[in-house]
């Protein structure tokens, strides 16, 4: 079985992806908009000029020889959003938004996978229609990956949000989507043979779905490498050290943190990392005057502040996975999150970290006032965390992956 891998930017799940794909011998071309390698010239102009955005597009070496880049769209969003230059990346219609780097993308790969020898084609959500229309020309197996629940029961959610906390609605930009691109999307995954998935509740949202699709398979992702030595609080003196990392946005559940902390600011602190999706939301702007925030960080920098904190509270309340789950867990830092992460895929509640129902203010409070002054609680919290994280580091993810595509493959050749 030889496979395309297509995804235009490439982050922690595909380079797992691809990597364990290449181990296998399944990995016929990577398709990707810019990748760099260990002392190649874009891997030594990301250190010497400190860009994050280079470091950030590394693969490992196995994958050079086969990997293909179409970098000239994405490289003009990164330049437009480093100049500020806001109407070119407006959501669907600026010229460098990121949708237009995805749409120019799949038409790329769709116009080159004729040439291709290979038995199939991976794709990621709003970026395989083209891809998927011309590898069934070519009777070519679509394999579809989820990384987020599906639209319909998303859009469900985000009207409920848009209700509960009308000043939020601005930061919901599930809710701008336009016709087209949903219909892009139900288009994807009618042309899929075989849907994965990252989390029970991206399986459940897509019960949505108006209509037959094909089977749709539960691979939790990975988690990084787990710290050494991490260290813990002995004492119950001092304030419980919150950190929140994601997009600022409602859909991650920013608002029930912000409400859930509010007046315990003797025993919490709360540092917030990320980007605002929105300058238009008053009660986020007013609260992270209150509280420390970092508008950006490297990825080794924000595992050294999850490291330097007690707690992770990603309270999402319409998720795919939460990479930033595994991440916190690997430094031996536990997690507060909702059922609609996939956290019920990696956390046992009370033990290696907490469930909340997503939307509750309350029981993020509860859970958040659980842990002031209990050091030996976080840490028996931690140290299971970490233990979680050993047993399913990366390469298990990548394996489970292959052993699940093999079986398709072997299925469909039966037939």
């Amino acid at each position: 079985m030889k496979i395309i891998l297509s995804h235009p930017t490439g982050n922690a799940n595909v380079r797992a992806a691809a990597n364990a794909l290449a181990d296998a011998g399944h990995l016929a071309e990577f398709r990707t908009s810019i990748a760099s390698f260990p002392g190649g010239l874009l891997d030594k102009i990301g250190h010497i000029c400190s860009f994050p955005d280079i470091s950030r597009r590394q693969f490992s070496p196995q994958l050079k020889s086969v990997t293909h880049t179409w970098p000239w769209k994405e490289i003009a969003r990164i330049l437009a959003s480093k100049a500020g230059v806001s109407s070119l990346l407006r959501h669907e219609q600026g010229a460098f938004c990121v949708d237009k780097v995805y749409k120019s993308f799949d038409l790329h790969v769709a116009s080159i996978i004729k040439h291709a020898r290979a038995d199939a084609m991976y794709c990621y959500e709003d970026g395989a229609e083209n891809s998927f229309y011309e590898a069934k020309k070519l009777k070519l197996t679509c394999l579809y990956d989820l990384p987020i629940g599906y639209w319909r029961a998303g859009r469900k959610i985000f009207e409920s949000i848009r209700l509960q906390y009308p000043e939020w609605a601005t930061t919901l930009s599930g809710l701008k989507d336009s016709e087209a691109k949903l219909l892009r999307k139900d288009e994807e995954l009618k042309m899929a043979d075989l849907i994965l998935v990252a989390s029970k509740f991206t399986a459940g949202t897509l019960k949505e779905f108006p209509g037959k699709l094909a089977p749709v398979k539960v691979i939790p992702y990975g988690f990084p490498a787990v710290v050494e030595n991490r260290e813990y609080s002995n004492g119950s003196r001092g304030p419980l050290k919150v950190l929140f990392v994601g997009s600022l946005s409602q859909r991650k559940g920013i608002a029930n943190l912000l409400e859930a902390v509010d007046g315990l600011e003797k025993h919490v602190t709360l540092t917030i990392v990320g980007k605002k999706v929105s300058e238009d939301c008053h009660p986020l702007n007013s609260a992270l005057a209150k509280h420390t925030w970092i508008p950006s960080l490297s990825h080794p920098e924000i595992l050294f502040l999850m490291k330097a904190h007690d707690v992770l509270a990603f309270p999402s309340l319409f998720e795919g996975f939460g990479l930033v789950i595994t991440e916190a867990m690997s430094q031996g830092t536990p997690v507060i999150t909702t059922d609609r992460t996939a956290g019920p895929d990696l956390i046992e509640d009370g033990n290696n970290g907490w469930l909340i129902d997503a939307g509750s203010t309350e029981a993020l409070k509860i859970a958040i006032e659980g842990l002031i002054g209990k050091p030996k609680k976080i840490l028996e919290a931690g140290k299971a965390a970490l233990e979680t994280a050993r047993r399913r580091p990366w390469q298990v993810y990548g394996q489970e992956l292959v052993d699940e595509l093999a079986k398709h493959h072997l299925r469909n050749i039966s037939k």
